[in-house]
């Protein structure tokens, strides 16, 4: 159960995960050795998963940013389980959803450019015969990237 210093903690920890233990402290009132013990536990019990970046897409010239709808060809968990796995394997997968509705999954793709974003589907989805279909909306532009949950 968290209290209210953690939920603190991890306001400041989303938006800032460079913070030290001695800037947490002075922000959250705790001691910075409490503010330590406290982060410890937290990625322990894997409230806190990851300490992550943002990377700018068009900084690493990966610029084009695609979300993909899968429709997998039949719905088995060993088919489900595979294609998990193949998509954690692909680096050009940004985030993966296994999602409700008329489709199974949805994906954030990078791409160089259209080019390369069709090298990646011909290999990641025509090449799958468990894929039935899938559908490409290009974003335009990228409003807001985060992580961040309200606590």
């Amino acid at each position: 159960m968290l209290d209210e210093f953690d939920k603190k903690i991890l306001r400041h920890v989303q938006r800032d995960n460079q913070l030290t233990s001695a800037q947490l402290s002075e922000l959250v009132g705790l001691s910075p050795t409490s503010v330590q013990r406290r982060l410890i536990k937290l990625r322990a019990n894997k409230v806190i998963e990851a300490d992550i970046a943002v990377v700018s897409p068009k900084a690493v010239d990966r610029p084009l940013i695609m979300l993909v709808a899968v429709e997998l060809a039949r719905e088995r968990s060993d088919i489900i389980d595979r294609f998990k796995r193949a998509v954690r394997e692909r680096p050009e997968v940004m985030s993966a959803y296994y999602v409700t509705g008329e489709t199974d999954f949805v994906l954030v793709v990078s791409a160089i450019d259209m080019t390369d974003y069709e090298t990646f589907t011909r290999d990641f989805f025509y090449n799958n015969t468990d894929i039935k279909g899938f559908k490409t909306t290009v974003v335009m532009d990228r409003i807001k990237a985060s992580f961040s949950l309200p606590l």
